[in-house]
């Protein structure tokens, strides 16, 4: 369809405020464990994580090309870029509401999501990938569970080889190497995070016929980095607070455990080309490494809180999106 260049100027505008509000609210996950165990600063934390994410947002494409595609065929709907309107709309009310009470909730899931709801509301179930929506949703659902189970590992083998030594030094030493893996992780983040604003753009442009391919232009990789950044720099210390000290204490031991094993989770399924939640490989490696620690230390209530916020998230942005495209549509 043909729209207005101003009906894509706000569709790259909400693209660009999703990413930015992604960069404040999910990279306070990066961060959590090596602010919470005064590995940094919580300033310099979030500098430093700010600039990981550029760097990583601007390396990889491959998740920007899957997740559009993957929900619906672009060129095959009616009302595309109204659709992808509905859909921003939707996914930032709902991380601005999550942010506020300090909830890790999932800016991947909150998005796709949205996208689906808007989709079906817009074309009926018809309008729907199946084949690839169901893909995704098993990524989203594998990826937390394997990134507990690593964590566990991870922490259980830790323990074992630093069984005998002076915890004082075992914490002092892995504070220094906490830097280093908040640096690996925060890069993570922002290969597969920024590319899902990446894709959204690219989503839109294909539905407005303004390119043909799903290739990632150069100026959108740029902008998404940047509001990535941007975002990050600001920071989200709600949620730093609930991801590093409402779970169970994290020791820097803890930390590097939990740090390394959800950014090699996160960065494998970007190497795969599939979107994952980063807030939920955070989390779950949190968990699976404090049950390693002590089963009984974790904080299972909260846990249980941000698994709800997980389960309900998908289905309420589906609606959420779906109410808002029909709001547009009087309109149009």
């Amino acid at each position: 369809m043909d729209v207005p260049y101003i009906v894509l100027g706000i569709v790259i505008f909400l693209a660009l405020a999703f990413d930015f509000i992604n960069g404040f609210h999910d990279t306070a996950n990066a961060i959590a464990t090596t602010v919470s165990t005064r590995a940094l600063k919580p300033r310099v934390a979030i500098l430093m994580a700010a600039l990981m994410n550029f760097l990583g947002a601007i390396t990889f494409t491959g998740v920007a090309k899957k997740l559009g595609g993957s929900i619906a065929n672009p060129a095959e709907l009616q009302h595309g870029v109204y659709i992808v309107i509905a859909a921003l709309i939707s996914a930032i009310l709902w991380n601005l509401l999550t942010w506020w009470f300090g909830i890790p909730s999932s800016s991947s899931h909150t998005l796709i999501g949205s996208l689906a709801g808007a989709v079906i509301s817009a074309e009926g179930w018809d309008g729907i990938n199946a084949g690839g929506f169901t893909s995704i949703i098993k990524w989203l659902i594998l990826s937390p569970l394997i990134a507990f189970s690593i964590g566990f590992c991870v922490m259980w083998i830790l323990k074992l080889i630093f069984a005998k030594s002076s915890p004082h030094k075992v914490n002092k030493g892995f504070r220094y190497s906490q830097v280093a893996t908040a640096a690996i992780q925060s890069f993570s983040h922002g290969t597969n995070d920024a590319q899902k604003a990446m894709g959204i753009i690219v989503f839109a442009l294909m539905a407005a016929n303004v390119q043909e391919t799903d290739n990632v232009p150069l100026w959108v990789k740029v902008s998404a980095a940047l509001a990535m950044a941007l975002g990050t720099s600001i920071g989200g210390y709600k949620i730093i607070k609930t991801m590093g000290t409402k779970i169970f204490k994290i020791e820097p031991i803890n930390g590097f455990a939990a740090d390394i094993t959800s950014a090699t989770v996160i960065l494998t399924a970007t190497a795969a080309h599939f979107p994952v939640s980063t807030t939920h490989v955070i989390t779950s490696s949190i968990l699976g490494v404090g049950s390693a620690k002590r089963f009984s230390s974790v904080k299972w209530g909260m846990a249980g809180k941000i698994v709800v916020s997980w389960i309900i998230t998908i289905p309420i942005s589906m609606v959420l999106a779906g109410v808002i495209f029909q709001i547009i549509k009087l309109f149009l």
